[in-house]
């Protein structure tokens, strides 16, 4: 199955995740209860949402940097994605946010960070951080965003780093095991390797109703087989190519959807870095255009968010 195939047939799902609530994590802020259309500034916001983070590490940050260039903290994030979209008019009265991260838990977070700012979210993803809610969902939350309003919709994949800079495992908050992190993704990659690598077969998992979203996973990403095998790092590479399969399928979905979108949508797309409980976690942009409600592109915002 091809990329393009595959995103037909994504399109085409709908998924009860699409209406799922945010799940809170051992970090979360959402019972600071900043409700939507408060007249609390931006920037007062931002540090609110932020107020019992851990603090800056300088040495773990240096080490996250150095496998994902250009990585921004949750907090740096959020701070610059608000206060550029501020600009344009984006407020929490006038705005939703909509989301397509993996169904982890740690993937939570960022969710939770934007929520202090802009109100829930309306969860388009599923495991990896696929959109599987598809044009379905996409059209069901565009119907959401108030009237002469405006969208964020952020997505990606996600990938753990451990205190000691082991990537693709994470800590986490009450269990001793350093976890896999994304497990989805790893699984999926496992697959891809054992076929590039030979002795294994494709196979029709995709058909089997129980497990259908994994089996997606692995035939979206059996095309960056080759790119996985030749990667100085498999775990660093693999939530980019995750990432590519993922953005190419967001275009289809906005592009069918468009005409719902009324004044626009920011789409920040790129790989979400989870840490464990002491640590921040980080935020690879890759993508922060501003689109019109015919789904083009008319500004690439990306700069305002490098250091």
């Amino acid at each position: 199955m091809n990329l393009y195939t595959a995103a037909l047939f994504i399109g085409s799902l709908a998924s009860v995740t699409a209406f799922a609530p945010s799940i809170l994590t051992h970090r979360s802020v959402s019972s600071l209860n900043i409700v939507v259309g408060d007249d609390m500034h931006v920037a007062e916001k931002v540090k609110a949402v932020f107020a019992n983070s851990p603090e800056t590490d300088a040495d773990f940050e240096k080490l996250v940097r150095s496998n994902f260039p250009g990585a921004l903290s949750n907090k740096d994030l959020v701070s610059r994605v608000v206060d550029t979209l501020a600009l344009k008019g984006y407020s929490g009265s006038n705005t939703l946010l909509a989301t397509s991260f993996c169904c982890d838990e740690l993937a939570r977070q960022l969710e939770d960070d934007f929520n202090g700012i802009y109100g829930n979210n309306f969860n388009l993803g599923g495991l990896a951080g696929f959109p599987f809610a598809g044009n379905t969902g996409f059209g069901a939350m565009a119907a959401h965003i108030p009237d002469d309003g405006y969208c964020i919709l952020a997505y990606g994949p996600h990938v753990g780093i451990t205190a000691d800079g082991t990537v693709g495992k994470v800590e986490r908050s009450g269990i001793n095991l350093v976890d896999n992190c994304c497990g989805s993704a790893i699984a999926a990659s496992n697959y891809v390797g054992g076929i590039t690598e030979g002795g294994a077969q494709v196979t029709t998992r995709l058909q089997e109703f129980t497990d259908f979203q994994q089996g997606a996973v692995q035939e979206l990403i059996l095309p960056h087989g080759r790119r996985l095998s030749d990667a100085e790092n498999r775990m660093v590479e693999l939530p980019y190519a995750l990432y590519e399969s993922q953005d190419m399928l967001m275009s289809e979905i906005i592009k069918t959807g468009s005409t719902g979108l009324k004044r626009g949508v920011a789409r920040l797309g790129g790989v979400q870095i989870n840490t464990g409980p002491d640590t921040l976690d980080y935020f690879v942009p890759l993508r922060f255009d501003f689109m019109n409600y015919r789904g083009e592109i008319v500004e690439d915002m990306l700069s305002s968010l490098k250091e």
